[in-house]
């Protein structure tokens, strides 16, 4: 019994100095590096790290060198085995709302080890709240509007279902 007790503590200890020593932080910079080669830049205010989070705040995203939108604040949460990124209050520039819906107040993307080709996601903002998979191996979005509120410019975009709209795109 002694020896199990030894065995997970060393691997808790483990997995915690590999959470807690992460370099969070220039993982995210090696994250703009690989979107600045497709032209997209973030300009952040603060960065903050803690042992399971890294925290960026008041981000304005330039793509191509013209300003697209600003993000309060992004939370990025590992635990190793299931990982959160939070981005509140997406606010899009002006010259787009026609185009995109001008505030999502939440976007949620969930990814587990339990699931490794599936990403979940769920959003609220000025277009009502919606909830979505993205299916790594069959390389495929689909987004369900769950609620709908001033989505005029989308819905080009959607097909009726049997939950409402939906958008569903291969990439």
């Amino acid at each position: 019994m002694q020896m199990v007790k030894k065995t997970l503590f060393i691997v808790f200890l483990l997995w915690f100095s590999l959470l807690a020593f992460m370099p969070k932080s220039e993982l995210y910079y090696t994250l703009e590096k690989q979107l600045y080669t497709q032209e997209i830049v973030f300009n952040e205010a603060q960065i903050e790290e803690g042992i399971f989070s890294l925290v960026i705040k008041d981000v304005t995203v330039y793509v191509k060198g013209i300003a697209m939108a600003h993000i309060e604040a992004i939370e990025v949460s590992t635990y190793l085995f299931f990982t959160t990124v939070e981005i509140h209050n997406i606010e899009v520039e002006e010259a787009l709302h026609n185009k995109v819906p001008a505030l999502t107040k939440i976007l949620n993307f969930s990814h587990s080890l339990t699931s490794p080709l599936m990403v979940i996601l769920q959003a609220n903002g000025s277009f009502g709240s919606v909830e979505g998979v993205v299916s790594l191996d069959a390389q495929k979005v689909k987004i369900d509007f769950i609620e709908t509120k001033k989505m005029d410019m989308l819905k080009p975009l959607l097909v009726k279902s049997e939950k409402g709209w939906s958008y569903e795109k291969s990439f």
